[in-house]
């Protein structure tokens, strides 16, 4: 349980390394979105690839090589999938959400019941973005990503600033 073998232990210090520069040169290849919290989809490949990592590090039976196809494959897939979801509209609305409208002058019930958000969490994420109360805030957005966006009314200027 704390110990198996000094081989064990040295699998993981060659294969350790080996294994994160590969999963660097996979993610420099592929670039930005794979790391990207754009979607829920973004984030389900973000994990994956971290098992993988994981996977390769501690399980003697996955090879090293395994391991790199398996991250390579992963990469693949989230990038065919990201261009599918440009070109084809029911590929995008079934890896990518809407943003959802959840306050607007006052609460709006029903998107918040079928988003799952309470009050207290639009008021929360309205004191994180640093209004002292709902008064000053125009909307709040449940993003695509799942975070709470919060919109302010532009002030208008005078007419001598204008």
């Amino acid at each position: 349980m704390w110990f198996d073998s000094w081989s064990d232990l040295g699998r993981i210090l060659v294969v350790g390394p080996l294994a994160y520069l590969a999963l660097v040169a996979v993610l420099r290849v592929s670039g930005a979105r794979t790391l990207s919290k754009l979607n829920a989809f973004d984030l389900v490949v973000t994990v994956a690839l971290g098992s993988t990592l994981a996977t390769v590090l501690l399980d003697a039976d996955v090879s090293f090589a395994e391991g790199v196809l398996g991250l390579g494959v992963l990469v693949l897939l989230q990038y065919v999938v990201s261009r599918s979801s440009l070109r084809w509209r029911a590929v995008e609305r079934a890896v990518k959400s809407e943003p959802v409208l959840l306050y607007r002058g006052g609460f709006l019930a029903g998107p918040m019941r079928r988003a799952r958000v309470t009050e207290d969490e639009v008021r929360q994420a309205a004191r994180s973005s640093g209004h002292a109360g709902l008064a000053e805030v125009e909307a709040v957005v449940l993003e695509t990503d799942g975070t709470l966006s919060v919109l302010t009314a532009v002030p208008e200027l005078p007419e001598a600033d204008r």
